[in-house]
């Protein structure tokens, strides 16, 4: 009899849903812009001016991100840490945003909570950043992020 409790135990726990990999759904920036409000391209790439006085375009939030797992490339911005790990920073979509371009629309930045830390070698390039997002407005030195995530993977981007 007993036997058979174990059995069923373990049945039953092989049928819960497991934390992988497939419960991130992956998504793009513009997925992050609300239905009707228009994509605006990145701006060029200026190394010239006072970008100090081209404020930062705002942007509406799609509420149905709120509370989600999801996987979203981009590039890093750093905003905490130390010489070897980054706990957060700033994620944007394209390389240089709010360091040598006015900054994106606040709804094409996120800011990433992650105090595990990624290894600051891996942040030159491309990233994938799991984790929960939020529609949480967030104010920092190099921009204003629509949303924030509390990152549980961080990973060089890999198609």
């Amino acid at each position: 009899m007993m036997k058979w409790k174990i059995v069923a135990l373990l049945a039953s726990l092989l049928a819960l849903p497991a934390m992988a990999a497939d419960d991130y759904k992956t998504i793009d920036w513009d997925v992050l812009i609300p239905q009707g409000e228009k994509i605006q391209p990145p701006p060029a790439i200026n190394h010239d001016g006072n970008f100090a006085s081209v404020p930062q375009p705002v942007g509406g939030v799609n509420k149905k991100l709120n509370e989600q797992n999801v996987r979203l490339p981009g590039f890093v911005v750093p905003l905490e840490g130390d010489a070897k790990k980054i706990t957060a920073f700033l994620l944007v979509p394209y390389f240089g945003a709010c360091i040598h371009v006015p900054p994106p629309p606040t709804n094409q930045v996120v800011y990433v909570s992650y105090p595990k830390g990624a290894p600051v070698d891996d942040l030159w390039d491309a990233i994938w950043v799991k984790g929960k997002m939020r529609t949480v407005s967030s104010s920092h030195e190099m921009a204003t992020a629509s949303y924030a995530m509390d990152a549980v993977e961080v990973s060089v981007y890999e198609e």
